[in-house]
């Protein structure tokens, strides 16, 4: 007759060996387990550097890449604003390049006289419009000849009391907006002549 105590004692034993095995066999699962970028070893976890730039070298490739931007707009931003000067030059040389001729007709007039105080006002007032919007006009006798702002119309002999060559009757004066030249001014002009030496005192 089987002893019902003994075989309750051998399955509790049986269970006590399985789960000792089964924990023998997790902790050492464990020891070997390796985790991502590194490996488990004495409670501490060594993580493999990743690849790569070092971060100070992606900081200054970041910082190179904004500067370069900021250069290429400071340089956009001057062009665009080089090209509306030169559009606001060239529409106003369109606009005031056709009344140098008037300026031309009221400057004869004053020629020949005194002119009527009605034109007179119309008249200052339309060089006092032209003057604000940049129109310069030059050329006076006597101002020393310049191709880049003079026209030679002839030349109308020597004088020994210039250095130069020189403007000696302003046929009609030269207007500029700014360093551009409208009109150059038409001119006759003088060379330079021989100056007679004063003869030497005799002793």
């Amino acid at each position: 007759m089987t002893d019902p105590q003994s075989d309750t004692d051998d399955s509790v034993e049986v269970e006590e060996t399985s789960t000792g095995s089964f924990g023998d066999a997790a902790a050492e699962m464990a020891n070997e387990t390796e985790i991502e970028g590194g490996e488990i070893e004495g409670g501490e976890v060594e993580v493999e550097p990743a690849d790569g730039p070092p971060v100070e070298q992606q900081l200054a490739e970041r910082t190179a890449d904004l500067q370069r931007l900021q250069a290429e707009y400071l340089n956009y931003k001057r062009r665009v604003e080089r090209d509306r000067e030169l559009v606001r030059e060239n529409a106003t040389y369109q606009a005031l390049a056709p009344i140098i001729e008037v300026l031309d007709n009221i400057e004869r007039a004053r020629e020949h006289g005194p002119l009527d105080p009605g034109f007179r006002g119309v008249a200052e007032q339309l060089e006092r419009v032209v003057a604000a919007q940049g129109l310069v006009k030059f050329g006076e006798p006597g101002d020393a000849f310049d191709p880049t702002i003079h026209e030679a119309l002839s030349h109308i002999g020597e004088d020994p009391g210039v250095d130069v060559t020189t403007c000696k009757v302003i046929a009609k004066a030269g207007y500029r907006i700014g360093e551009r030249v409208v009109r150059a001014a038409q001119v006759l002009v003088v060379d330079p002549g021989e100056r007679d030496e004063a003869p030497a005192a005799q002793m």
